[in-house]
């Protein structure tokens, strides 16, 4: 059995990982109070806009338009298996423009995958799934679907917002705790559970290193630690280098992703944190 990906851009892992195993993946419009790019920008870009104009731009998930013509070369074919895997579902409606898309074309050979994350947790389950299905070349689709379940309940990601203006500006944080925190020097750290954003600490300075550390080390060790971060390398580059003993990490041998629009738009430049499996 062959098996085609297909995810859309809030996802965010390795473009030559993608490329290299031919996972198809939608874009997402970005909208800067009426600019609109349909295909979305580039990361570089997106940030450096993102800064200079201070607008909150807007995005909007693919249409089904564009999960038919994904699989279109697909549909009912015996030997091909589509596994579809977008954003969580209390954070988009993406899922729903997948279903009409598989309803319109009455296909049946395709499997529609709530990651209930988004960013680069959605891009660990992908590369983990991946992994899978070459470890297993005679796996069948409902093998390969119930692993991709296992792992989707696995999967966590903590995450230290670097820049409170963007959570305040896009209404996640009031404008008194703005104030509170960044008086005092407050960093939240948010959290994907149960398919939502949570903030689930506050810590100042240090404190919110040694708390992703903590978690990040309650982890099944069978898989790797993926770590990201929004137009600030140095950042994530700092803290693997500081704690990479404790994580069991070889810096100078770690996958470093980037933060892409989608959780941009919320979390602005300077938000770093890591993606783990239960």
């Amino acid at each position: 059995m062959n098996y085609k990906i297909v995810t859309e851009a809030s996802v965010d892992m390795p473009q030559t990982f993608a490329k290299e195993n031919d996972i198809s993946i939608l874009p997402i419009e970005v909208n800067f109070n009426g600019e609109l790019y349909p295909e979305g920008l580039p990361n570089d870009e997106f940030y450096e806009k993102l800064k200079t104009t201070g607008i909150i731009p807007k995005t909007s998930q693919p249409n089904q338009y564009k999960f038919e013509t994904a699989y279109g070369p697909y549909v009912n074919k015996p030997d091909w298996f589509v596994l579809t895997i977008v954003i969580s579902s209390d954070l988009a409606g993406t899922i729903a423009q997948a279903k009409n898309a598989v309803e319109n074309l009455n296909m049946k050979n395709v499997y529609i995958c709530d990651s209930r994350v988004t960013t680069f947790a959605e891009g660990a389950l992908i590369i983990e799934i991946v992994k899978y299905i070459k470890a297993h070349p005679n796996a069948q689709p409902q093998e390969v679907i119930d692993e991709l379940e296992r792992l989707k309940n696995k999967v966590k990601l903590l995450a230290v917002v670097g820049d409170l203006k963007y959570l305040k500006q896009g209404g996640r944080l009031s404008t008194a705790g703005y104030i509170a925190a960044t008086a005092l020097k407050i960093r939240p750290i948010i959290s994907l559970e149960n398919g939502k954003v949570n903030n689930v600490a506050k810590k100042v300075g240090e404190k919110a290193n040694e708390f992703m550390v903590e978690y990040a080390n309650k982890r099944d060790k069978n898989y790797p630690i993926y770590f990201g971060h929004s137009a600030n390398p140095k950042l994530i580059e700092n803290f693997i280098n500081k704690y990479a003993t404790q994580l069991g990490v070889d810096p100078n041998n770690t996958a470093i992703h980037e933060i892409g629009c989608v959780v941009g738009t919320h979390a602005g430049p300077n938000c770093y944190g890591l993606v783990y499996f239960e």
